[in-house]
This record gives C-alpha cells, sequence and structure tokens, in this order.
C-alpha cells in the first residue's frame, strides 16, 4: 500500500489576485478552473511536478461563523500556505519584491540547513520559498 499527497486547498479571499500570484509571479501551471455561483476553485501544479497541485478557492466553510473566524485568521496572516522550492531563490525573491509582494524574511540561511525567505500572498498566507 503506498500513499501520496495529492492536493492540498488554500484559502484565498481574492481568487484572481491569487492566480496572478501563483500562476504568474511563481510561474505555476493552471490545470482547472471552476466557477459555482459565488465560489471558484483554481487548481495549480508547478511544471514538471506530475500528481500534486493546490487548490486556491474563495469557499472558506458552510456555516457563516466558521467562515468568518477563518476570514479573520487569513485576513490577519496566520494561515500558511505552502513551501516551495526554487532553483533561483534570490531572482525569485527579486521578481516577488519588483511586483510588490509583502517581504516577512529575506532570503537567509537558516540555522535548521535551509536558505529560504518567506512572503504573502494576496491573501495574507504565508509563503515559503526554499533554495533547492
Amino acid at each position: 500500500m503506498t500513499i501520496a499527497v495529492s492536493r492540498c486547498f488554500v484559502a484565498m479571499d481574492d481568487v484572481d489576485a491569487a492566480l496572478s500570484f501563483y500562476r504568474d509571479l511563481l510561474g505555476l501551471e493552471v490545470l482547472n478552473d471552476v466557477a459555482q455561483n459565488d465560489f471558484r476553485w483554481i487548481t495549480v501544479a508547478a511544471p514538471g511536478q506530475p500528481g500534486f497541485a493546490l487548490v486556491l478557492s474563495n469557499y472558506l466553510a458552510d456555516a457563516p461563523a466558521d467562515a468568518d473566524a477563518l476570514h479573520a485568521l487569513l485576513t490577519k496572516g496566520a494561515l500558511s500556505a505552502a513551501h516551495f522550492r526554487s532553483d533561483d531563490l534570490d531572482a525569485l525573491f527579486a521578481t516577488l519584491v519588483d511586483a510588490g509582494v509583502e517581504v516577512l524574511e529575506k532570503p537567509t540561511d537558516q540555522f535548521w540547513g535551509v536558505r529560504d525567505c518567506a512572503v504573502r500572498d494576496p491573501s495574507g498566507n504565508v509563503i515559503r520559498i526554499d533554495q533547492a
């Protein structure tokens, strides 16, 4: 028996802004874009990395109180979305800075053995990017 991660859902309050960030700045490919009523799901994946995708969605929860609580955490930047790996961290970081992305940590050699940086996506999710 095997198990593998196939998808990870990332909460968004503005799916169009998320699409610009994940597709245009990070270079992920759009696999699917589905709208249903007021909700929208966009599935993106790293080129050449089959079998794993992020699902960007403005659907937060069924219960209004739960959706409000999650939205409050999202806008405070209290949620982490994903860790990425780049073969040129400094160049990607410069692209993000030039685009006005909020920087939490510049590329840094971490004590746990990786060089990475941290930024926020347009919804406030924390994104970390490691040097490959």
